[in-house]
């Protein structure tokens, strides 16, 4: 099997990712002793995934890919975005920036909003980039503790309930993440 690093610490994202990827080993930074955060100085979903992936391929010369996401709230002229882990501040606290967005949507009806997701591939000849997205809204209060970040919050279309209440299963299906993913798989596949 074809391996892969996925340039990130957080573990929830990694299981999302093994989930949806059939065919390769996805080892992670953990797996590789690679403790150095990567700040995610670039002003763009974009131009922070592909720092992640140039910095860990630059370490260990094996194909690597490393997503940014966001949340984008439309009336908020799509913030969070680039900033959605580190919107109440650095310490990254989930609940304080549910708390914050709450707020600053207070008053406001058009609620419409969209994760969305960035993978950056390299494997030292080339770079590609893959988008997901999923459309919903945000609720008036949050529900659930399935997921994390902005989960308790973001209700996706066709559903009633929050990513935080909706099965894993459901929530894997719908995913920015997934969707990017799956189109990286598809790409890759091809390749081996």
């Amino acid at each position: 099997m074809k391996k892969l690093i996925f340039a990130t610490h957080n573990q929830n994202k990694l299981e999302e990712v093994r989930s949806v990827f059939p065919g390769f080993v996805i080892q992670s930074l953990a797996a590789l002793k690679y403790t150095e955060e990567i700040e995610e100085t670039e002003k763009t979903l974009t131009g922070n995934a592909l720092l992640k992936a140039r910095s860990v391929y630059a370490v260990f010369k094996t194909p690597v890919f490393a997503d940014d996401s966001g949340l984008e709230v439309d009336a908020l002229d799509g913030a969070p975005g680039v900033f959605s882990a580190r919107y109440a501040g650095e310490d990254k606290n989930h609940d304080k920036n549910n708390e914050k967005l709450l707020k600053a949507l207070r008053g406001i009806t058009n609620r419409s909003a969209q994760f969305r997701t960035v993978i950056a591939y390299t494997d030292g000849k080339q770079e590609l980039l893959f988008e997901g997205i999923v459309r919903g809204h945000i609720a008036s209060q949050c529900s659930g503790t399935a997921g994390f970040g902005y989960d308790p919050l973001f209700i996706p279309e066709g559903y009633d309930k929050s990513f935080g209440l909706l099965a894993r299963e459901i929530k894997l299906s719908l995913s920015h993440r997934s969707r990017a993913i799956a189109k990286l798989h598809e790409h890759l596949k091809h390749l081996t």
